[in-house]
């Protein structure tokens, strides 16, 4: 490990709450709340991939460091993809952390936990998953299960699946665990140039799960399993509950 880099990509386009990344949470920008978190993390240097100049002028005026990509791509991982192209020509970095900017409260610990799965050399991305303790989460679409099995005292375990389905399955018994995935990974820069050069997978399509490209493709996923789940600001809801967790004390 060693050169990592941390990527926070932003767009302005979100449906459910426009200009999510300007968004003020007490007086600064959301993304100005992710990367002080990422900088917290203390992994490696910090860059905004961003769509468009709103959001890297807003970064620039923080102390931050942005970069324009274009606003057409189709996901956050293209949009890093391209903003380490532009930034690191001579491939300095070897690891690659693809941070949502939609998660102003996380846990800076998180972004240092991604990355523990790479210490194993045959493992191409990390990721995190949480211990579902909300019974309702089990059978939520809009929570993605990574199907692994973390043996006993260990905290990483090989993805064989994600799914927005009750996965394993748990015979009906709760005690079962399942697992919460959260949307964060590491990329060995080999890992990350190969994925986005990949067209949209079957499982991917279906699912709407693009880490499934990459297990279709036959790379590893290993998932570490973290006590914290982030909050993702993606309504006006969500928006209240950063601005109260971020309210200061």
């Amino acid at each position: 490990m060693s050169d990592p880099i941390v990527l926070i990509p932003a767009r302005l386009a979100s449906t459910r709450l426009p200009n999510k990344p300007l968004a003020d949470i007490h007086g600064k920008p959301m993304i100005v709340h992710v990367l002080d978190r990422a900088r917290e993390a203390a992994v490696g240097p910090v860059v905004v991939a961003a769509a468009e100049a709103e959001v890297v002028e807003a970064v620039e005026a923080a102390g931050g460091r942005a970069v324009l990509t274009d606003p057409d791509l189709p996901s956050g991982s293209d949009r890093i993809h391209q903003a380490l192209q532009r930034i690191d020509p001579q491939a300095r970095h070897d690891l690659i952390v693809n941070l949502q900017g939609d998660l102003p409260t996380l846990d800076p610990e998180l972004i240092r936990a991604v990355l523990s799965p790479l210490a194993d050399p045959a493992v191409d991305i990390g990721s995190l998953a949480v211990e579902i303790e909300d019974a309702q989460e089990r059978d939520n679409p809009n929570v993605v299960k990574p199907v692994c099995a973390f043996a006993e005292k260990t905290s990483i375990a090989r993805a064989l699946y994600f799914t927005r389905c009750s996965a394993p399955w748990d015979g009906g018994d709760p005690r079962k665990p399942l697992y919460h995935h959260i949307g964060i990974y590491a990329y060995r820069r080999a890992a990350l140039d190969r994925f986005v050069a990949l067209p949209p997978s079957p499982l991917e399509l279906r699912e709407k799960l693009e880490q499934l490209r990459a297990l279709e493709a036959g790379m590893r996923v290993d998932v570490a399993r973290v006590d914290t789940l982030p909050l993702g600001v993606d309504t006006p809801a969500d928006l209240e509950r950063a601005r109260s967790l971020l309210a200061p004390r």
